[in-house]
Order: C-alpha cells, then sequence, then structure tokens
C-alpha cells in the first residue's frame, strides 16, 4: 500500500486535505465557530485553499457562515442531511460501542434534579452575566475520571457572551471543562429528531439544572 493512502485515509476519501481538516474542525465540535484566519493557524492550510474550500461546502449546505463585529464566522450546518454522519466520523466523544455522546451511569426511574435557581446556589451568582442570553444549563454529575461532557449551555451565543462566559466558569472551577454550546433553534430541532447526542446526554444524572422555560423534558424509564 501507497505510504501516502496509508497515512491519510480521510484525505483521500474527501478528495482534498484541507476539505478533510475543515470537516474534522466543524464537526468534531459542532457548537464553535471560527473566522478564516483562525481556521488557517488551527488546521496549518493557506489561506487561499481555506476560503476555496469554504465555499464549496457553504454552497452544498454542509456548513454555515454568520458575521458578527464585521467578522465572518464558519461552523457546522446541523440541518445538514449529512451532519449526523459527519458528526458520527469526526466526533471525539465515542464510546467503546461507537456511539456519540458522553458515558456515564444512566437513570432507570424519575429524573431527580436540583434547579439553579436558588437562594445560596453559587450557580445562581454564576449565571447572572448571562442570564438574558442562557435558556439552559444543564451540569452533569461526574465521577472523578470519567469522560463525557461536563455541561451543556443552550441559549444566545451569536455574540460569543456565553462562550466567553463558559471560559470563565472553567477558570473558576480550575480545572478543564468539557462543555457544549447550542443555539436554542439547535436543541430544540436536536430533541424534535431524537438525536443521539442529546437523548444520551439527557439519560445522564444531572447535578445542576437552570432551565426557567422548561426546555429540558427528561422522560422516566
Amino acid at each position: 500500500m501507497n505510504k501516502d493512502e496509508n497515512n491519510a485515509p480521510i484525505e483521500k476519501l474527501f478528495g482534498s486535505k484541507t476539505r478533510a481538516k475543515l470537516l474534522k474542525l466543524f464537526f468534531s465540535d459542532v457548537n464553535k465557530s471560527y473566522y478564516v484566519r483562525e481556521i488557517t493557524r488551527v488546521i496549518e492550510e493557506q489561506i487561499n485553499s481555506v476560503r476555496r474550500e469554504l465555499i464549496n461546502l457553504e454552497g452544498i449546505g454542509i456548513v454555515k457562515s454568520e458575521t458578527y463585529d464585521n467578522k465572518v464566522y464558519y461552523s457546522a450546518n446541523l440541518k445538514s442531511p449529512y451532519a449526523h454522519a459527519f458528526q458520527e466520523l469526526f466526533s471525539p466523544h465515542k464510546t467503546a460501542t461507537g456511539a456519540v455522546g458522553p458515558a456515564g451511569p444512566r437513570l432507570t426511574n424519575a429524573v431527580e434534579v436540583r434547579r439553579v435557581v436558588r437562594a445560596g446556589n453559587s450557580w445562581e451568582e454564576n449565571i447572572k452575566p448571562v442570564k438574558k442570553y442562557l435558556k439552559v444549563l444543564l451540569v452533569l454529575k461526574k465521577f472523578p475520571g470519567q469522560d463525557g461532557i461536563d455541561m451543556l449551555i443552550v441559549g444566545d451565543d451569536r455574540t460569543k457572551k456565553l462562550t466567553r462566559w463558559a471560559e470563565v466558569i472553567e477558570k473558576r472551577q480550575g480545572r478543564p471543562m468539557n462543555y457544549v454550546i447550542m443555539s436554542t433553534d439547535d436543541y430544540l430541532y436536536r430533541r424534535s429528531v431524537r438525536d443521539k447526542f442529546i437523548t444520551e446526554l439527557l439519560e445522564m444524572e444531572i447535578s445542576e439544572l437552570y432551565d426557567p422555560e422548561q426546555m429540558v423534558r427528561v422522560d422516566s424509564k
């Protein structure tokens, strides 16, 4: 077998090294967005090649773009019919069986949660700066050393306020945190199609929940 073919099967599959890197970048964390020069630094490819592939991917609806502060940000288009397949291919959160999503204990009876919005709760203070942008904050109960998602954050991140807030929370916790930020529309769409990632996430044990509009509904088994 040719050495290049052995070392780069994904590039061979998609016909372009830059295209493969872009798909991996966007679909390994579908809730992050990047501007062009940031992308070139992350994937270490030439800007002309990156721009050409972004035009192609956006043209067929695999990525989407939005403008904030005079910069164009690109991210995965979760409404693409290929989105789920790319997530399965590129997600870093695969379990041993190949399923995408965090591993952990599952609730078999009625779900028990503690709401964030109550007196004396440190999370109530934490969310004050972003309360008008935040629809759902879900903090998962995890064992030390357990892999998977620590926080699900749902809301309006068009100005990147939730992203910056999550970085502050991570520093306050004094440890790396694995968090996912998604828009309200994306969250509701995923719930409506019983997306595997969301379904498995909501079956895990929840330690803190901020959900004033009752968007999180976890069914008992």
